[in-house]
C-alpha cells in the first residue's frame, strides 16, 4: 500500500508588486533615463543638431505665413506659405551677406588701429609696473596665427556642411507638411487620445510661437536704441554692431548682456580715451536690463510659463550638449519637454520644477475629461 505524498502548499496567486509601482524607483528611473537621453543628444549632435534647427526654422515660417495670411489683405491661405518662405531666405540671407561683407571690413579696419592698441597696451604694462610690453605685432608672431588656419578652415567647412544639412531638413519637412498630418490622425486610435496629442502640439507651437516674437520685438528695441547711442557717441560700425546685438538676442538671459558688453571694448580702441567707452558701456547695459527685466516680462506674460533658473540652466546644460545651436535652442527646447513631461504621471513633477507656477499644464486624460460635453 503506497502512501500518499502530502500536497505541496500552494503558491499565492498574488503577484508581486512591480518595481516600477515604488515611487522612489520611479522617479530614479526617470532621471537615469534623462542623463541617458542627454548623453545620446551629445554624441549624436552632428546629426541632431541641423535637424533641430530645421524645425525651428519651419516653425518660424509657418508662423509668418499665418500671420502674413490675417494681415495681408489678398493673400490666400495657399500662398501665404510660399510668399513666407520666399520672404524668410530673403531677410536671412541679406542679413547673412551684410554681416560677411561688414566683418571683412571691420577686420581690415582693426589694422589701422595697430599703434592705438600698441599704446594702450604700453599703458596697460605702466599701470601694472612691467617694463617694455611686447607689441602687438610680437604677440601675433609669437601666436604664430598661421597655426590656426587649418582649425578655421575646417570649422568653416563644418559651418558650411550643417548650414547644407539645416537647408535639406528644412526643405523635406515643409515639403511633407501634409504627410506629417496624416500621420498624426491615423498614429492614435481613438478620438480622446487625438484631441490630447493635438492639444500638446498646440501647446508647444504657441510657446515657441510667442518666444519668438517676444524675443524679436525686444531684440529689435535693443538693437535699435543701441544703434542710436553708437551712433550719438560715433563709434564705427554701428550698424554692423547692432545687427549683432539683434541675433545675440535670441540667446536668452545673457546674450544681449554679452553683446552689448563688445562695441564698449572696441570703443576703447578707436577713441584711445576711457570716457566715450565708459559711457557707451553704461546706456546699453541700462537699455538691455530696462527691456529684459521689465518690457519683456510683461510681453511674455504667463505664455512661457518658464522659471527664470530653469531657463539659465537650460542655457547652460543646452550649451554643453549641442554648443552655439543649443544656446539658441535652448527656451523652444525645454518648453517641449515641460509641455512632454507634464502629459505623463511619472515624469509629472520635473515639468512642476521645471514651470514658474508649478502648472505645467493638463496630464494625459485631463484635457480630454474637459473638452467633453
Amino acid at each position: 500500500m503506497t502512501q500518499s505524498k502530502p500536497p505541496r502548499p500552494q503558491r499565492s496567486a498574488v503577484a508581486p508588486a512591480p518595481l516600477l509601482g515604488d515611487p522612489v524607483a520611479r522617479n530614479a528611473l526617470v532621471v537615469l533615463a534623462t542623463i541617458a537621453s542627454g548623453v545620446v543628444l551629445h554624441v549624436l549632435a552632428d546629426i541632431l543638431t541641423p535637424l533641430a534647427l530645421a524645425i525651428f526654422l519651419a516653425v518660424m515660417i509657418d508662423a509668418f505665413s499665418r500671420v502674413l495670411f490675417r494681415r495681408l489683405p489678398g493673400v490666400s491661405r495657399r500662398a501665404a506659405m510660399p510668399l513666407a518662405i520666399v520672404l524668410s531666405v530673403a531677410i536671412f540671407g541679406g542679413a547673412a551677406v551684410f554681416v560677411a561683407e561688414n566683418a571683412a571690413g571691420f577686420a581690415s579696419q582693426l589694422v589701422t588701429y595697430t599703434p592705438r592698441l600698441n599704446d594702450l597696451i604700453g599703458q596697460m604694462a605702466a599701470m601694472i609696473g612691467v617694463e617694455a610690453p611686447p607689441s602687438l605685432t610680437q604677440m601675433a608672431r609669437q601666436l604664430n596665427p598661421a597655426s590656426y588656419l587649418g582649425q578655421v578652415a575646417g570649422g568653416l567647412q563644418s559651418f558650411l556642411a550643417s548650414a547644407a544639412f539645416v537647408l535639406v531638413y528644412l526643405g523635406f519637412i515643409l515639403a511633407s507638411r501634409r504627410g506629417w498630418e496624416r500621420k498624426a490622425v491615423n498614429l492614435f486610435g481613438t478620438r480622446e487620445e487625438r484631441h490630447e496629442a493635438v492639444a500638446a502640439l498646440i501647446r508647444i507651437r504657441d510657446g515657441i510661437e510667442q518666444y519668438l516674437w517676444v524675443q524679436t520685438v525686444t531684440g529689435l528695441m535693443i538693437a535699435v536704441a543701441s544703434w542710436a547711442t553708437m551712433a550719438a557717441v560715433g563709434l564705427d560700425n554701428a550698424v554692423f554692431w547692432a545687427i549683432l546685438i539683434f541675433i545675440a538676442s535670441y540667446i536668452p538671459v545673457v546674450g544681449g548682456l554679452v553683446a552689448v558688453a563688445l562695441p564698449p571694448v572696441f570703443a576703447v580702441v578707436q577713441f584711445g580715451t576711457l570716457w566715450p567707452p565708459l559711457i557707451l558701456f553704461g546706456v546699453l547695459q541700462t537699455i538691455t536690463l530696462v527691456v529684459g527685466n521689465i518690457i519683456q516680462p510683461r510681453m511674455q506674460g504667463r505664455s512661457l510659463n518658464m522659471d527664470p533658473i530653469v531657463l539659465l540652466l537650460a542655457l547652460a546644460f543646452w550649451s554643453v550638449v549641442w554648443g552655439l545651436p543649443g544656446a539658441f535652442l535652448s527656451t523652444p527646447l525645454t518648453t517641449v519637454m515641460m509641455v512632454v513631461l507634464a502629459q505623463f504621471p511619472g515624469a509629472r513633477w520635473i515639468a512642476v520644477l521645471l514651470s514658474a507656477d508649478g502648472d505645467p499644464g493638463p496630464t494625459r486624460g485631463d484635457s480630454a475629461r474637459g473638452a467633453a460635453p
